[in-house]
């Protein structure tokens, strides 16, 4: 496989020239969960260039595989030739849009302000920048932070009415809840809506994408359009992603998946979308991959057939992981995965993916440089103890990176690979990790 970075994946992406329209293949991929008007935003989308945006609020210092999603659907649309707008929420960030279940604990301007710089820079890594739709980004803080109190309330909360803003979804479990919802996060859903019709105003944006969950959010914007501007605009929901058995999607134990290298490695990224059930698989090439039609119905074909070949699930996560990380990134960690299991060259995979594949092993340990094998072999649950390391090494059943084990006193420093770190198995199968401190 070539080694393309990142942006050079986009010059690949393209919509499946089967279908009619990108109205067609958006609903044949599962994209859409509710919109507005169905017909009127068919006719739209298969027109003349429209203007549409996303909003992506700096609640943590990466998005993650749930906004992804979006950034794809973004994707999708600007391939069909419909010009992006990527909003990042330095106003929104400052609020948090309400949760279901409790109060949202609020981060300083300067940590949003951070962030809002690192979304944006990832935001642009999934959008196309050239041409006459390319991507432009723009910050909702641009246009609250001018306006007065008595502005918001008189320009725009005018248009508002509180009953309708009650039966948002997430305001009314709050206001079941012992919590109750602050009049901060009660106003979260004028901000968007405000950001809407600021940007129909500002660049003649008729069309708003984002999750379903956040449908209350959408058409507070396109209410507040026909209200204040007396034009009629779209939004379209996509569904949220659950897995199967009904868990949230995109959490690994208890962890989202980032797309921030530094949070979810690449690794980690390849071995998430790997370890997708064959229930799951179709549905997420049909979401997250550019696959065309027949190679996806090709591999639920194979699902089907020959389930074990998983082939499937290793052609979602190549091409996920690809279009996150690029393609060198990509192919370093199925390398990675490879060699732990001795079909490679450890000792040639690079420190930071070997560190980030050691990681995710079962039973990795932090030792200092000067720890000895069979402290290790204990350490991490090879062995119970270390007469049974001194054992299981005389009889030829330890491995250190691949190779057999002979010495239970060697020291990890001497043995360890690039990145500080020892791969050790016993047996055929049966794998831990070491990583050394600095």
């Amino acid at each position: 496989m070539s080694s393309d970075t990142a942006p050079d994946v986009l010059t690949r992406q393209q919509n499946d020239p089967t279908f009619a329209s990108v109205w067609d293949e958006l609903r044949w991929r599962g994209l859409v969960q509710v919109s507005t008007d169905e017909t009127a935003l068919q006719e739209v989308l298969d027109g003349a260039p429209i203007t549409y945006y996303c909003g992506f609020d700096p609640t943590a210092p990466s998005l993650h595989c749930g906004n992804l999603l979006q950034l794809l659907t973004m994707r999708r649309l600007q391939l069909a030739g419909h010009k992006p707008l990527a909003l990042v929420g330095g106003s929104t960030g400052l609020i948090g849009d309400p949760r279901p279940t409790a109060e949202r604990t609020l981060n300083t301007r300067e940590t949003v302000a951070t962030w809002v710089s690192r979304l944006q820079e990832q935001v642009s890594r999934f959008l196309s920048p050239d041409g006459d739709n390319g991507v432009r980004l723009v910050n909702n803080l641009d246009w609250t932070s001018p306006m007065s109190a008595i502005d918001f309330l008189r320009d725009v909360g005018k248009y508002f009415r509180v009953n309708s803003m009650l039966k948002k979804d997430a305001v009314a479990a709050r206001l079941n809840s012992d919590s109750g919802i602050s009049y901060t996060e009660f106003s979260y859903q004028i901000l968007q809506g405000m950001d809407y019709c600021e940007l129909y105003r500002q660049y003649g944006c008729t069309l708003q994408t984002g999750g379903s969950d956040q449908w209350g959010n959408l058409t507070s914007g396109t209410e507040l359009i026909r209200r204040a501007e007396g034009a009629t605009v779209h939004a379209m929901g996509t569904p949220l992603i659950t897995n199967s058995d009904g868990t949230k999607f995109g959490k690994s134990e208890g962890n989202a998946i980032w797309l921030d290298a530094d949070m979810t490695s690449p690794y980690a990224m390849y071995q998430f979308w790997l370890n997708t059930t064959d229930a799951d698989v179709i549905a997420r090439l049909r979401q997250f991959t550019f696959l065309s039609r027949a190679e996806i119905e090709r591999l639920e074909q194979v699902v089907a057939d020959e389930p074990f070949r998983r082939e499937a699930q290793r052609t979602l996560a190549y091409e996920v992981t690809s279009v996150v990380h690029g393609v060198d990134a990509t192919q370093a960690a199925i390398d990675a995965s490879a060699a732990l299991f001795g079909n490679g060259d450890l000792a040639a995979l690079d420190g930071p993916t070997l560190r980030a594949a050691v990681a995710e092993l079962p039973g990795s340990v932090t030792l200092t440089p000067d720890a000895d094998l069979a402290k290790a072999l204990v350490d991490t649950a090879l062995v119970k103890s270390l007469g049974e390391a001194r054992r299981a090494i005389d009889q030829g059943g330890v491995y250190v990176n691949n190779t057999r084990a002979d010495d239970p006193t060697a020291v990890l420093a001497e043995i360890a690979l690039p990145g500080g770190v020892v791969v050790l198995r016993r047996g055929k199968k049966t794998l831990a990790g070491v990583t050394l401190t600095s």
